[in-house]
């Protein structure tokens, strides 16, 4: 299958990974040069695809269009020229323009009583303030105290956007599928932090109870289900006091967390729901079993500096390659090169289980210091 991948940074890595995995001819657009994903494809393509004459023209070579970006504009026009078009769109606009407001998204929390952070003021210090609009860590600022509160109203800071209380608790994260009613829950993953709440490490297994996987796949399909999900929705919670809490829902290609569900459980989200939109029709039954241990981890390195740091650091190192054996990881996504004093690496380490998993990434961080010479390491957490 041919397939067009709409968008070069990291939702566009992530989407061009699981396609080359899939088998597919892939091929990325973005309107920029030397985007992350410019060449782990097999074809790229600097274009707008805001000019429709010349997207319409070109999207007819392929079987198959996937936006991988969160530009306004540009999925308006994938989506007007879907109309015009035989080609398949893998994208739920109506859902997507819900999960993309976060005071949207807590209104359906709230009207389906799925348990989420209690917004201010019905709560107490610490809080924390982010962009209704933005996906991610993005502009996220956790506030200790009123002190600090009121310097941010003053500064006009906190207009326009979401106030809620802070949680503490580990962060996990599924993807549900959905496709003409019929809907699928698949793998959870857990997420780990940095310092400015950027996801810096995603763990193909989880610690969840039996009872809390059930109660967490049940939240995710019951937001399918009212959304009329057709496409990936990707639904956050964090465990505080013992509760799952539902921090946010993305209904678009991640990042990340597939490609740990790909190798954890051999299911590629990716080919799935492509074949669901390339056929008309959902996929057959199947099951979810994890068959290995997953460790998805971002590094920088900087001289003589090793830091464990969260997706961010990706979007503007350039384009990335896929290594094999990257000093012991199974696969890299990284712009190093032998004597480079600066590079930024994805590492993707798998075992047996993950604990072999986590054995095998101490050997191949003690590997990178004792080859790069690197005398500082930090692993950064909130």
């Amino acid at each position: 299958m041919r397939v067009v991948i709409v968008g070069g940074k990291l939702q566009g890595v992530e989407a061009a990974y699981l396609a080359k995995k899939a088998g597919w001819e892939v091929s990325v657009v973005d309107k920029t040069t030397e985007v992350p994903a410019s060449i782990i494809c097999d074809y790229f393509q600097i274009m707008d695809v805001t000019n429709s004459v010349e997207w319409l023209a070109f999207s007819e070579r392929f079987d198959l269009v996937i936006p991988a970006l969160e530009n306004q504009k540009a999925l308006e026009s994938l989506v007007r020229c879907s109309n015009c078009s035989q080609v398949p769109l893998v994208f739920d606009a109506k859902s997507y323009s819900i999960s993309s407001s976060k005071i949207i998204s807590n209104e359906i929390f709230k009207r389906l009583s799925i348990p989420a952070p209690a917004p201010w003021p019905q709560c107490s210090f610490p809080i924390i303030i982010k962009p209704s609009g933005a996906s991610g860590s993005e502009g996220v600022i956790k506030v200790d105290n009123a002190q600090m509160f009121e310097c941010l109203k003053a500064e006009k800071i906190v207009s326009d956007m979401v106030i809620e209380e802070y949680l503490e608790g580990p962060s996990y994260s599924i993807e549900v599928i959905g496709y003409q009613g019929v809907y699928k829950a698949l793998h959870i993953t857990e997420l780990h932090l940095d310092a400015q709440y950027d996801c810096k490490r995603v763990l193909g297994s989880t610690t969840l109870s039996k009872e809390q996987k059930t109660s967490f796949e049940q939240i995710a399909l019951r937001l399918a289900s009212f959304l009329n999900l057709n496409g990936v929705m990707d639904v956050e919670i964090i465990l505080h006091k013992d509760q799952l809490k539902v921090l946010e829902i993305d209904a678009r290609i991640p990042s990340q967390t597939p490609t740990a569900v790909y190798h954890a459980t051999g299911k590629n989200m990716l080919e799935i729901i492509g074949k669901t939109f390339a056929q008309g029709r959902p996929w057959g039954d199947f099951v979810i079993t994890e068959d290995r241990g997953v460790i998805y981890e971002h590094i920088h390195v900087n001289g003589e500096n090793l830091e464990v740091l969260g997706e961010h650091i990706l979007s503007s190192a350039g384009p990335l390659r896929l290594c094999t054996n990257f000093f012991g990881a199974d696969e890299a996504l990284t712009t190093y090169s032998q004597g480079k004093k600066e590079w930024v690496a994805t590492l993707i380490i798998i075992g047996a289980n993950m604990l072999e998993a986590w054995k095998k990434r101490e050997r191949i961080i003690s590997e990178i210091k004792r080859k790069c010479q690197i005398q500082n390491y930090c692993d950064y957490f909130p």
